[in-house]
């Protein structure tokens, strides 16, 4: 079955999937994927050589972590922009700023000066009509307990080891996140209506995101750089 054809996803689209630690992010990323033949893109944490300082001190090292995920990311979507498009995203550029970057903040983890500096970067680097915004962003979302729950389920150390009340933290933020979110168009999908064991669920996510996107195409007017290609 040719997916794409039947719902009319364009070949070249670009679809970033978001949400909360646990929503299952990566494995819709790979289904969607694998679904549409398209490659994938997943962040990757563990090279960020920032990474083991900030744990050790967040305020002196928040700066410092998120400026590196924002030059990451922005390499990897103008990479992506620039093959030519047919990409499932794991994680958006835009979270960094709207969750990390804020909640250290508002924490008192990041300075104020700091945290200008950063947003200043952001809004130049991203919220501009020539930086490539995606097609489509897939918003997963559930309850508080469905995500504790799936958290639980997979067993990851350090995830077991994170009080509750951070979770608790990181839905609310997510949920007042998405609700002003209009950088791109945003299928939001409630992960307790699908099985990604059952092939049969997977359908009608791409119905909504050939719809999503054909309506897109049609009316959203933020113009993407890819005149070169």
């Amino acid at each position: 079955m040719n997916w794409r054809e039947k719902y009319g996803i364009p070949n070249d689209a670009v679809i970033t999937v978001a949400g909360t630690v646990g929503v299952g992010k990566s494995t819709m990323t790979t289904s969607l994927a694998q679904a549409l033949h398209f490659k994938t893109s997943f962040e990757k944490v563990e090279q960020n050589p920032y990474l083991e300082s900030f744990y050790q001190d967040f305020e002196r090292w928040s700066f410092h972590l998120q400026v590196y995920f924002l030059a990451e990311r922005f390499k990897e979507q103008k990479k992506i922009f620039e093959y030519g498009g047919g990409f499932v995203q794991d994680r958006s550029i835009y979270e960094d700023t709207g969750i990390f970057a804020k909640m250290h903040y508002e924490k008192g983890t990041m300075s104020p000066t700091d945290y200008e500096t950063y947003t200043n970067l952001f809004e130049a680097m991203v919220m501009t009509p020539y930086f490539p915004h995606p097609d489509l962003l897939i918003y997963l979302e559930g309850s508080l307990d469905e995500v504790i729950g799936r958290i639980n389920k997979r067993g990851r150390e350090m995830e077991q080891k994170t009080p509750v009340s951070y979770w608790e933290e990181m839905h609310e933020r997510y949920s007042k996140w998405i609700d002003s979110f209009n950088a791109c168009p945003v299928l939001r999908i409630n992960i307790a209506d699908y099985d990604l064991n059952e092939e049969a669920s997977l359908e009608p996510i791409l119905e909504k995101i050939g719809r999503r996107i054909g309506r897109r195409k049609a009316n959203y007017t933020i113009p993407l750089t890819r005149d070169h290609r």
